[in-house]
């Protein structure tokens, strides 16, 4: 049987170091966050109307129904970015998972 669970997903600066990344993480954790998987990552995109280049660090956060708002809110309050990318959305599980994820 499938579950249901929220993926938030995210980046921050590629200048920041893996302790800094760690620590970014770690809050994610505290709110209520189940897992944070992050790499290094190229992105390319539109600054003010520049087409820019940089490496960044790609997040995954895997979040239960019940916590989302929360780790939602924390992501919101503490990113670095003045317009951070932030996106999310429903996925299935399994229902072990969906449970290891819905645990405190």
């Amino acid at each position: 049987m499938n579950a249901g669970i929220r993926i938030i997903q995210t980046t921050l600066p590629g200048t920041w170091i893996e302790a800094e990344v760690g620590a970014f993480s770690q809050s994610m954790l505290e709110a209520g966050a189940a897992c944070v998987q992050h790499s290094s990552i190229q992105s390319t995109y539109k600054w003010k109307g520049v087409i820019e280049s940089s490496s960044e660090w790609g997040l995954q956060l895997k979040v239960s129904e019940s916590h989302f708002d929360k780790v939602l809110a924390a992501l919101n309050e503490i990113h670095p970015y003045d317009v951070p990318q932030i996106i999310h959305w429903a996925a299935e599980s399994t229902q072990d998972y969906a449970d290891w994820v819905d645990s405190d």
